[in-house]
């Protein structure tokens, strides 16, 4: 696999302050316009929750954002300490996005049912295969809605998956311009190990005993699950395929401490020795490593959850996605009648607070406890062409 590294002393500058572009006052806010289809969620039988607007003019591809396993699309009052991944969203949203251009689905509610019975963090409601019929459903009216032909898509762990799994069923490549899988299960989890080593089994910590339907999933490179999703191609159509990873612990796939959480043994669901250190690659993704992102994780400092929240990830995944996408549509730019003009640009708070880091700036010195390691790696000596129907040729940042 071909790698290239960003040379140490090489600068990231990140800019929280001067340099966004959001529109006056503008905010990514829970829900969705009045006149957005109501999506039932299928394993729990209620609408869907998440964030779209039918505010802006949609001119570039539409950005869905989803959520891991046991989280929320933004913070709910039965998940108050996470939903991250709003954040990013928002930072997109200053950036020049529109709110019309940003949605973001929670296909697993808003977890109040794990406060009476924590052992649905692992169950059947939270499954992959369960969660497909939700995905797919929303795919298809943000398309409609916004008149776009393809969406690109964000997602942090099991949104990954989710993800693939749904492009796999379908055979819906052609949908998906990109998909920016962050610190995402594709070869297993450690977390669901017989070792009484591994406390995650507890009732109380979610059950991710050997046979939870999480577990039966994800508890051993081979599942039958993902052995089917990761056969031949693991990287297939036309969809641009991005990874990023954490490079030094991640308490899903690496056997160390991350954060407040203790590290548990590297074993798959069979009690067999694995390594899932490497989990998040996706062969024939490029492929970014990060380390040192448990600082971006309030709650937990865990790399895991704080990787997603971190603005580093962010301007990552935006220089991959931002470029207009006039060969997102149809013939002409859609001008629906709930277009509404631009309106003055101007700084925003971040929901989650951050880490000071000076000056309103996060300088990242490659080769340091905080660096970015970018590693890319093209399938075949090829990469994939934006809005192009086929693999030839180059096309990277």
């Amino acid at each position: 696999m071909a790698r290239w590294t960003v040379a140490a002393g090489v600068l990231l500058v990140l800019s929280l302050g001067s340099q966004a572009r959001a529109q006056d006052g503008a905010t990514i806010t829970p829900g969705f316009p009045d006149d957005f289809p109501v999506i039932i969620d299928n394993s729990l039988g209620v609408p869907v929750i998440g964030f779209g607007s039918d505010v802006g003019a949609v001119t570039r591809t539409p950005v869905i954002f989803l959520h891991g396993n046991n989280d929320t699309p933004y913070p709910t009052d039965c998940n108050g300490a996470f939903g991250y991944i709003v954040n990013m969203a928002q930072y997109f949203l200053e950036r020049g996005y529109t709110p019309g251009e940003l949605w973001g689905l929670g296909y697993q509610g808003e977890q109040c049912d794990q406060l009476v019975d924590p052992t649905i963090k692992s169950g059947p409601t939270h499954s992959t295969v369960a969660n497909v019929p939700d995905l797919r459903a929303f795919v298809a009216a943000v398309l409609d809605y916004t008149g776009a032909e393809q969406v690109d898509i964000v997602g942090h762990s099991l949104g990954t998956t989710l993800t693939r799994e749904w492009m796999r069923q379908d055979d819906a490549y052609h949908l998906v311009r990109t998909l920016v899988g962050v610190d995402g299960p594709n070869h297993g989890i450690l977390n669901c190990s017989p070792d009484p080593r591994n406390f995650w089994q507890a009732p109380a910590l979610g059950g991710f005993t050997p046979d939870s339907a999480i577990c039966v999933e994800y508890g051993a490179g081979d599942t039958p699950f993902l052995t089917t999703l990761n056969a031949g191609d693991e990287t297939p159509g036309q969809t641009t395929y991005v990874a990023f990873v954490n490079a030094d612990v991640s308490f899903v796939y690496i056997d160390e401490q991350d954060g407040t959480l203790p590290p548990v043994p590297a074993q798959n669901r069979r009690g067999e020795p694995e390594d899932f250190s490497r989990s998040a690659w996706l062969d024939g993704a490029e492929v970014v490593e990060f380390t040192g992102q448990g600082r971006y994780d309030g709650a937990l400092l865990t790399a895991h959850l704080g990787i997603i929240n971190s603005p580093e990830v962010w301007q990552a995944a935006y220089e991959r996605l931002a470029a207009p996408a006039v060969d997102a549509f149809a013939g002409e730019q859609p001008t629906p009648d709930r277009e509404r003009p631009p309106t003055p640009v101007s700084d925003h708070e971040l929901r989650a607070p951050l880490p000071a880091t000076g000056g309103g700036r996060s300088t990242v010195v490659a080769g340091g406890g905080a660096a970015i390691l970018a590693v890319l790696a093209r399938p075949r000596g090829q990469g994939w062409p934006r809005g192009t129907g086929r693999k030839e040729g180059v096309s990277r940042r």
